[in-house]
């Protein structure tokens, strides 16, 4: 029976090619999203998953309330960390400090290399399962001048030759014995870009500013990972530790501890108020939901194709039932030839997966793979093209079952004039699915253009990022005289923090008539006295800094929000005593967007010390070709550290970096939206087709009466265009109710405007009445003889 079933399909499909290639391809298409969704929901779900104690990890966080705001920060302070390893120790079984993961110089005979790496406890690597291939976990970071690679790193500085106690120099002053070589981790790893790892105790050693840490309960500047003991409760040990600070606070900032597990870290990464809001979880929800509903619009297309055209399947159902068939039967072999679709969609759309895998992945920032071998996937595959295969069949194999063979045969069958009403809630359902993501494209891109078009408050233009080595500490003033010698470089400063960052907040400021009560958090730079010149920061109210003024060492330069925060009016020659320090403010800037573009601009004080400036800002001269600028800037830094690799960053591209996630999630919705219309074209294509084939002869009447062909073409496009507008009616307010709960995360936000739906609507209209034209114009234009000769 299943033979003679399958048999029957091939020869349906055969017969009717046009629509059996519409449906096909329409469903490969729709499957092929579905399976790259899949793959990209699979590996945002398996995020850090790769490590076995990925149920007992977490990392310790805090929060603190300054100007009026709680906030939450993976930042804690070492004595907070210690005083939990020794309070409450039976609740854990590691806890492990670490610093955070940062470009190293890493040198090695004539092989120079930089990588991201750590400091970190002993107990870490064991703690995140690492693979070692040499070495073990109770060695590996035993002594301080030990470290432990990545294979990747171990193969580029030692090729294939073994690498254990092989000598490598750090950052040019330390040289330390590989001890350990670890398999790089997977890319969906949270330590992913950490290519080695060195002991805490050398840290200590060779950051003096860190072993000064070590009593200091206010400075959050490190990281803290820990593993919790069998059977403890994750929340319990939260509300055990939360005050674990408070002693060493002032009432005001409230410093209370919890622990954020590693399953929570990559998806549920947001804070709001101390609260956990979620986080990338929503764009998995997001993409989840567009992938169902895009393979659902091929689905329709089949249905409304299938059961389009049943009149021309009348007959054989009429006549399979009087010679004895059951419903049952003829149910059974309409889901068969649904499968038999479903199957030749299924190979089209592996195939379409294979060769857009890796743009794919380029696009989404992932390192995604078809995983042949594993026995679940292809049970998940086969379940899937089952179901989509009795989705897309089950309605037509009820539909096409249910005729009576007594009037088919009698010919007295007719479909009725509310048959073609499912077919047009389907059409409907999969307009307002293709408008809803048109519209959402749009206020997406509109979203990231208003952030980006968001006034900066400083010019990056041929602005260079180059981190201080340490052959250039204490260089500056030599190393700015050679580098405005070379003409291409306009000015040059230092400073603690790039343009793109803020990296130092802190507390300790006190003015005339502040609160006592209150706690003001600052955003803290330290930089040169060109600074503002280099970046070309915008005075608003008093000077700059300036060499002229010897005083400027005991000066700051505020922002507006840092004015706006301390509440004096005319600050400018006012004194805020800084760490009980007194500093008379000499300037107050423009607002400058360092940090989120979609935030309000942070509280920000600025300050001349040239001891803890750590990042070189050069600006390249206006006029010059950047290629023969950054030869001669390089030169001039090879002159003072030969050993050093110059690594450099543009502060338009680190800007551009802010976007990225947004940009991401853009595009992909870009391109599944312009895939939705496609499918729906296609079961319009095809409905159009029917549609001017069942009524060709009352063409042909109207052609003869005089009708013309663009009242013909009007009269087969209309029903198609109403149905659209339906769709927009229906899509518009779904679409402002999402996008607009969508807009609040943003403090930064653009509106949404009339003309976006008006845009939508229009355009899916014009799509509509191109997609039908087609076949409008080809019915209108056919000769009524041929149409009406039988008649």
């Amino acid at each position: 029976m299943l033979r003679n079933y399958l048999k029957i399909a091939l020869r349906n499909l055969a017969k009717n090619k046009a629509y059996s290639a519409i449906n096909i391809l329409g469903l490969a298409v729709g499957m092929a999203i579905a399976m790259l969704i899949g793959l990209w929901i699979y590996d945002e779900l398996s995020f850090n998953k790769f490590h076995r104690n990925y149920d007992r990890l977490a990392r310790l966080y805090v929060n603190q309330t300054f100007n009026g705001s709680t906030g939450s920060s993976r930042a804690i302070s070492i004595p907070s960390a210690t005083e939990i390893r020794t309070k409450y120790a039976s609740d854990f079984k590691y806890v492990a400090l670490g610093s955070w993961n940062y470009g190293h110089l890493l040198v090695s005979k004539d092989k120079k290399i930089n990588q991201e790496g750590m400091y970190v406890d002993t107990g870490l690597p064991e703690m995140l399962s690492l693979t070692m291939l040499k070495g073990s976990y109770a060695t590996a970071l035993k002594e301080p001048n030990s470290i432990l690679l990545s294979a990747s790193v171990a193969r580029t500085l030692f090729g294939d030759t073994d690498p254990m106690n092989k000598i490598i120099r750090v950052d040019t002053k330390r040289d330390v014995r590989v001890t350990g070589v670890f398999d790089d981790l997977p890319f969906n790893s949270e330590f992913y870009e950490v290519k080695f790892y060195m002991p805490w105790s050398a840290y200590l050693i060779d950051q003096p500013w860190v072993k000064n840490s070590l009593d200091q309960w206010g400075n959050h500047s490190f990281q803290c990972f820990a593993q919790l003991a069998d059977n403890v409760d994750i929340e319990r040990v939260s509300t055990k530790i939360r005050d674990v600070e408070k002693a060493h606070s002032t009432p005001q900032e409230k410093p209370e501890y919890f622990l954020h597990p590693m399953s929570k870290w990559h998806l549920y990464s947001d804070f709001k108020e101390g609260k956990n809001v979620g986080g990338g979880i929503q764009f998995v929800w997001l993409f989840g939901i567009i992938g169902v509903f895009v393979l659902l619009l091929a689905c329709i297309n089949f249905m409304n194709l299938s059961t389009a055209r049943s009149e021309k399947r009348a007959k054989e159902v009429g006549i399979r039932k009087a010679v004895g068939s059951l419903r049952q039967q003829l149910i059974a072999q309409f889901l068969s030839e649904s499968i038999l679709v479903v199957t030749f969609a299924l190979v089209l759309s592996l195939l379409i997966v294979l060769v857009s895998l890796s743009s794919f992945n380029e696009l989404a920032g992932k390192q995604a793979s078809i995983p042949y071998q594993s026995p679940v996937f292809w049970a998940l595959l086969l379940s899937f093209t089952l179901l989509t295969g009795l989705v897309s069949g089950s309605y037509p194999a009820l539909y096409l079952s249910s005729f009576n063979p007594l009037s088919v045969l009698k010919g007295t069958f007719r479909v009725g004039r509310w048959a073609s009403l499912p077919r047009k809630i389907l059409v409907v359902l999969q307009f307002t699915v293709s408008i809803t993501l048109i519209i959402g494209t749009i206020i997406v891109f509109r979203q990231i253009q208003h952030a980006k078009n968001r006034p900066i408050g400083y010019d990056r233009s041929g602005l260079l990022q180059i981190s201080v080595s340490t052959a250039l500490g204490g260089k500056y003033d030599p190393l700015r005289d050679d580098l405005l010698k070379t003409g291409a470089v306009y000015e040059m400063s230092q400073s603690s923090s790039p343009t793109t960052g803020v990296w130092s907040n802190q507390i300790g400021f006190e003015w005339e008539g502040k609160d006592p009560k209150s706690v003001p958090l600052f955003g803290t730079i330290a930089c040169t006295h060109e600074f503002g010149k280099t970046i070309g920061w915008k005075i608003i109210d008093g000077r700059d800094f300036s060499r002229a003024y010897s005083t400027d060492t005991s000066a700051f330069v505020l922002n507006e929000a840092a004015v706006k925060l301390t509440g004096l009016k005319n600050i400018v020659g006012k004194t805020i005593r800084y760490n009980e320090k007194p500093m008379q403010v000499v300037g107050v800037i423009k607002d400058m967007v360092m940090e989120s573009p979609y935030e309000p601009i942070k509280p920000t004080i600025f300050m001349v010390n040239y001891d803890w400036a750590n990042i070189f800002n050069v600006k390249l001269k206006p006029g010059v070709p950047v290629k023969d600028a950054l030869k001669k800037v390089e030169m001039v830094f090879k002159k003072y550290d030969p050993e050093s690799p110059f690594d450099f960053k543009f502060a338009d591209a680190e800007y551009d970096n802010k976007f990225r996630d947004e940009e991401r999630i853009g595009k992909l919705a870009r391109i599944f939206a312009v895939l939705a219309i496609f499918i729906s074209c296609l079961g319009l294509f095809g409905l159009a087709s029917f549609v001017a084939e069942q009524r060709t002869k009352e063409i042909g009447v109207r052609k003869v009466l005089g009708a013309s062909v663009t009242s013909l073409w009007g009269l087969l496009s209309k029903d198609f265009v109403r149905l659209v507008i339906i769709s927009f009616l229906i899509s518009a307010p779904i679409a402002w109710y999402f996008l607009n709960d969508w807009l609040q995360q943003y403090e930064y936000r653009t509106g949404i405007s009339w003309w976006i739906f008006a845009l939508a609507g229009i355009g899916a209209t014009i799509i509509t009445l191109l997609t039908v034209s087609f076949q409008a114009i080809r019915a209108a234009l056919m000769d009524p003889v041929k149409s009406l000769r039988t008649e």
